[in-house]
């Protein structure tokens, strides 16, 4: 008697549903540029979308419990002057967002916990390198402020936030860079590029290891992310242009451990990869439905798990960190989809008939706190993300520990004043050049004075305007 074998997996029966009217965010006029990036970003406390706006670039950030429908004269962060690209949360402080742009500069963003009354204009810092637009930004998964921009100048640069300096720059691609994704410790990253080569690059060598010529043999763009074992997983499309995707070991590229064909559609799979649970969802631009596949060590190594469908196409999407995600409704994903008008969450479920919490579900998680200073990476270290316990469930932080985050940001940026003063020290006397630094140290210590009373005076403002005065 034959019996089917059926593999043994916890993730078999994931399921997706999308949140109720109420829990949706409406009018949200979604931005039309033609970039292939996610137009969406998320974390536990905000959610950041990408939208249009007349007379430069400007994207909407609303705190996530702002649902509904949102006034047409929600303030904006509208500090660029050309259209919004790519926006990325820093993983270490959920406070602060890293924008790029058509007017050829990224930069990072302070953004207040309580609404704002005015558009939000002056970012903390602005990165200046690259002589063409900014399509990618992504933060350092384990080190502190520090972020990867990448430019239709094929040029990619690792960025002290702190500092507001470049570190590392990178002029290996001869072709516009698709996409790129660091590894689970940062010390790696791959790129997907238009001359068909996927890459893996080393930041701290500024060399690359290692490249596979034509992971899939179309011609359309492809996408690759880094795996929890050091895989890569890609997706892309064939000759006849239909969807494939692969799992590829980059030390022997030459044979993928996967490569699957998927179906005939233009749109880019966007992958969104969750290293808990080692499943990652395909979002198509274009398409109704999200499919999601669990990758394992046995074959056929990348195991389709089901297909979450709706009505209506998506512009973008959205991937809240684990930090984010509700334990007590077994929920081990959530996606936010963007209409052409409104922000929809969809929550993947683990059915479960227990209400405890279950630990096979979720194991620890990277935290809020990196592992690193900037020395430390650039001297060769090396160190994992620190994890945290999900059972009580993730509180975001009160806005009091940004201000620090804020000061040090501040205190650590070159003060111009400072730099012209020294370049000139020898053509002045010794009283007029002291003179000079105790006016820029007083200058220093007013502003710091200022900015807290700003803070404070921000801080009471919220609480009367949420009626909890």
């Amino acid at each position: 008697m034959s019996r089917s074998i059926v593999r043994q997996s916890k993730f078999r029966h994931v399921f997706g549903q999308a949140g109720k009217a109420e829990q949706c965010y409406d009018d949200i006029r979604v931005s039309k540029v033609t970039w292939d990036s996610s137009f969406c970003a998320v974390n536990p406390k905000f959610l950041a979308v990408i939208v249009e706006s007349s007379g430069g670039g400007a994207f909407l950030v609303m705190p996530l419990s702002k649902t509904g429908r949102v006034d047409k004269n929600y303030p904006l962060v509208v500090g660029h002057s050309g259209p919004v690209l790519d926006i990325d949360w820093c993983p270490h402080n959920d406070n602060i967002l890293a924008s790029g742009s058509e007017d050829c500069s990224a930069m990072v963003w302070q953004i207040p916990d309580h609404t704002p009354t005015r558009p939000l204009s002056e970012p903390i810092v602005t990165l200046e390198g690259h002589s063409k637009r900014v399509g990618i930004v992504s933060w350092h998964p384990t080190v502190r402020n520090v972020l990867l921009t990448a430019g239709s100048d094929n040029l990619i640069i690792v960025w002290n936030v702190g500092t507001g300096e470049p570190l590392i720059s990178m002029d290996d691609h001869p072709d516009l860079i698709y996409n790129v994704s660091w590894n689970h410790n940062g010390s790696l990253f791959c790129t997907t590029s238009k001359d068909r080569r996927l890459r893996v690059c080393d930041p701290r060598k500024r060399e690359v290891v290692a490249e596979r010529l034509a992971p899939h043999e179309g011609i359309r763009p492809m996408r690759a992310i880094f795996t929890r074992e050091g895989n890569i997983f890609s997706t892309g499309f064939t000759r006849m242009s239909q969807r494939e995707l692969g799992l590829w070991d980059p030390t022997n590229f030459e044979e993928p451990i996967a490569l699957l064909e998927m179906d005939t559609s233009n749109g880019v799979l966007l992958p969104f990869y969750d290293v808990d649970t080692n499943i990652v969802y395909l979002c198509g631009k274009g398409d109704s439905s999200i499919r999601y596949f669990e990758i394992t060590e046995e074959p056929p190594y990348v195991h389709y798990l089901s297909t979450f469908s709706s009505k209506e196409p998506q512009r973008g999407m959205g991937f809240m960190p684990k930090r984010g995600v509700d334990v007590s409704k077994c929920e081990i994903a959530r996606l936010y989809k963007l209409h052409e008008r409104k922000c929809e969450p969809i929550m993947m479920t683990v059915p479960r008939k227990s209400d405890l919490f279950q630990d096979d579900l979720y194991p620890d998680t990277a935290g809020p706190e990196p592992s690193m200073e900037v020395e430390e990476w650039l001297e060769g270290r090396n160190e994992d993300p620190i994890l945290v316990s999900m059972r009580d469930g993730y509180i975001p932080p009160k806005s009091r520990e940004l201000k620090v985050a804020k000061k040090n940001v501040l205190d650590s940026r070159p003060a111009p004043k400072r730099s012209m003063s020294s370049c000139d020290g020898s053509n002045l006397p010794p009283q007029l050049l002291e003179k000079l630094l105790d006016e820029v140290q007083m200058l220093k210590a007013t502003i710091l004075s200022q900015e807290k009373r700003i803070c404070d005076l921000e801080n009471k403002l919220s609480k009367y305007t949420n009626g909890t005065a």
